[in-house]
């Protein structure tokens, strides 16, 4: 039996390209595309994080115009992606609703293209290895913008190693990142 998996991609606080604490907008191509790579891998739930009001708004349009009657007819596979997307205020009620659906609390993991001193790194093949095993849910969380603040990550339980490429440029979108991590960690 293997371990829950959820996704939680933070919109805030996140860092700009100068280090200043922000928060970001919610895209559609982020919406739709994790939550289809979401469902695609067997991921248990996927959680925008944002304490902005009218992006929860704007992301309850876009899910609703999908889930709706047009849409789920027109495209009942973004229909299917979409049910597994909520919308939080904080991290910290990501992982309150994690505890409330599994009934434990999970690991958290961040996620980032660099490495941030003081947390303990895992590696892609021990992850997997540990989700195999079953145990307590995951909770991979990803920031948007220029990435988590080290202050978010040093409260991380771990910190997931780097995706790099052959080259020195490693500077991937969001939603290419999610992609990619949840192969490896869930892909056949």
């Amino acid at each position: 039996m293997s371990a829950a998996v959820y996704v939680a991609l933070v919109h805030g606080p996140v860092k700009n390209k100068r280090g200043d604490l922000v928060t970001t907008a919610v895209t559609g191509l982020s919406l739709h595309d994790i939550a289809r790579a979401v469902v695609t891998y067997g991921c248990s739930g996927y959680f925008l994080v944002t304490p902005l009001e009218a992006q929860k708004r704007l992301v309850t349009r876009m899910t609703g115009h999908w889930e709706g009657e047009f849409g789920s007819r027109y495209n009942p596979n973004r229909k299917q992606a979409l049910e597994v997307v909520s919308v939080v205020d904080t991290l910290q009620d990501a992982i309150r609703e994690v505890v409330h659906r599994e009934g434990v609390g999970p690991e958290v993991v961040a996620t980032s293209a660099r490495t941030v001193e003081g947390v303990a790194p895992v590696s892609f093949v021990e992850l997997r290895q540990r989700l195999a095993a079953g145990g307590p849910p995951l909770l991979l969380v990803f920031g948007t913008g220029w990435g988590l603040s080290e202050e978010t990550v040093c409260g991380m339980d771990r910190l997931l190693e780097p995706v790099r490429g052959p080259g020195a440029y490693n500077h991937l979108s969001v939603r290419s990142a999610v992609s990619i991590i949840l192969d490896r960690l869930l892909g056949q």
